[in-house]
């Protein structure tokens, strides 16, 4: 017999979830997308949305029957793309991209506005962020129910002072929404759509999905079918709350211009806008919410990518390599926040697409009877297009590269690998029918079979 579920356990368990994917580098993106979408923001928000937050949910479920791990699921490509994705993805996850932006963004919410000397910034965020690492590498020692812990705190807390943030922003508005900017003037929901891509939450869900479906198991719901509906229904509620509080980061930003001006990044547009809305103690609320957030995922972070690089190189153990990434996390830390974001926009605008391909052909897989030339086909297509937008954002060789591959659609707007991603399918799969490769099908339990 089944173990039924009370709603209650299942509102605690969805609340888990949002935790996990609760981090400081959330409340950033969206806050600037707000301000240069201007009039056009809620067009931008549906793109963003989708792959910023509707994405997050189908990747624990393709990572579920893909295997269980990353390596598993991009493994069906072929076991040199898994290692070389995997390891991308980790050091992304880890020491290259999100310890630094969690950093920079707490010391510029919560440490910055309080520097009055520009000049002295740079000292203030070297001690701010060697502090920081120093706290995160402590509590990475031995993560044991940590996160958890912590999540199920911070996650009441967050909402309760995010609903009074809006609220006052709503029944005193800062100002109305300006004209557009760039991009977003002419294809306002593609621009949303990539730039969903920074919120790093769907590369997040292949490393941190495994353990929340293994938190479901833990409660004594045995069967995949009832782990299923459990994750279903918790899921929604994080989607919710990943929306709500995307949109409402959003409306902060675009209505904010007339009181605080255009920012260089997201973490300034809302530190100013806490203090515009609640004067000086705003800053100290927001502040504290997004020194427990980012403390969250740092340690959840440094963790995950130590495991990882101990496993395939179990001759350095998780604690020299906790150490090793605490202290480059560190160093690309102190480049500032608008550096770390320009530096690591190239490697999301490769991994992103590839992340996305490979969702698409786990859902898909049984329509093409799991065929391996599709996997390799689709993510060969996807990524050729991928390299050229990585390249392009790293400004090397643009205007070559505008030139000659401008004639593939949506090439122009960063999304012409969803095009030659479907081309590569539809090639892999004449090879794969000519060549008779075996049927690989995925059953409802997330096992492969053939």
């Amino acid at each position: 017999m089944e173990t039924k579920v009370p709603f209650s356990k299942i509102i605690i368990i969805g609340f888990m979830l949002f935790a996990m994917f609760l981090g400081a580098g959330n409340v950033i993106f969206a806050p600037m997308l707000g301000q240069e979408a201007g009039t056009n923001t809620w067009i931008a928000m549906s793109g963003f949305l989708i792959t910023g937050v509707g994405l997050v949910f189908l990747a624990i479920i393709a990572l579920t029957r893909g295997g269980g791990t990353v390596e598993k699921l991009a493994g069906r490509v072929h076991p040199l793309f898994a290692t070389v994705f995997s390891v991308l993805l980790f050091l992304t996850l880890g020491p290259i991209y999100v310890i630094p932006r969690t950093t920079s963004v707490v010391f510029e919410i919560g440490i910055n506005p309080l520097v009055q000397t520009e000049s002295s910034k740079g000292v203030y965020l070297f001690i701010f962020s060697l502090l920081f690492i120093i706290i995160t590498i402590i509590l990475s020692w031995n993560t044991t129910k940590f996160v958890d812990r912590l999540g199920k705190v911070i996650t009441p807390i967050f909402i309760v002072l995010l609903v009074g943030l809006v609220a006052k922003s709503i029944l005193t508005p800062m100002g109305v929404f300006g004209e557009p900017k760039g991009e977003y003037i002419t294809a306002p929901f593609l621009k949303g759509f990539t730039q969903g891509y920074y919120t790093m939450d769907v590369l997040a869900a292949f490393v941190f999905g495994g353990i929340f479906i293994k938190s479901i198991s833990s409660l004594g719901i045995k069967s995949e079918k009832a782990v299923s509906k459990v994750f279903i229904k918790a899921g929604l509620i994080t989607v919710v709350g990943l929306v709500a509080l995307q949109v409402s980061m959003a409306w902060i930003g675009a209505s904010s211009i007339n009181l605080i001006g255009y920012k260089e990044n997201g973490g300034e547009v809302l530190a100013q806008s806490a203090i515009a809305l609640f004067g000086q103690i705003g800053i100290y609320i927001i502040g504290i919410v997004i020194l427990l957030t980012g403390i969250t995922t740092n340690v959840a972070c440094l963790a995950a990518v130590s495991e990882y690089f101990e496993r395939i190189i179990p001759s350095i153990s998780y604690k020299k390599w906790l150490i090793v990434f605490a202290l480059l996390g560190l160093v690309i830390t102190n480049f500032g926040l608008t550096t770390i974001l320009t530096l690591a926009s190239p490697i999301l605008l490769l991994l992103y697409p590839l992340a996305i391909a490979l969702i698409v052909l786990i859902f898909t897989n049984n329509l093409f009877d799991g065929h391996q030339s599709v996997y390799v086909g689709t993510v060969i297509g996807a990524g050729f297009v991928a390299i050229l937008d990585a390249l392009k954002d790293a400004n090397i060789a643009t205007e070559s590269i505008n030139s000659v591959f401008n004639f593939i659609p949506l090439f122009e707007n960063g999304a012409g690998w969803i095009i030659t991603g479907a081309l590569g399918f539809f090639i892999g799969l004449i090879v794969a029918k000519t060549r008779k490769e075996p049927i690989s099908i995925i059953n409802i339990a997330g096992e492969e079979v053939g």
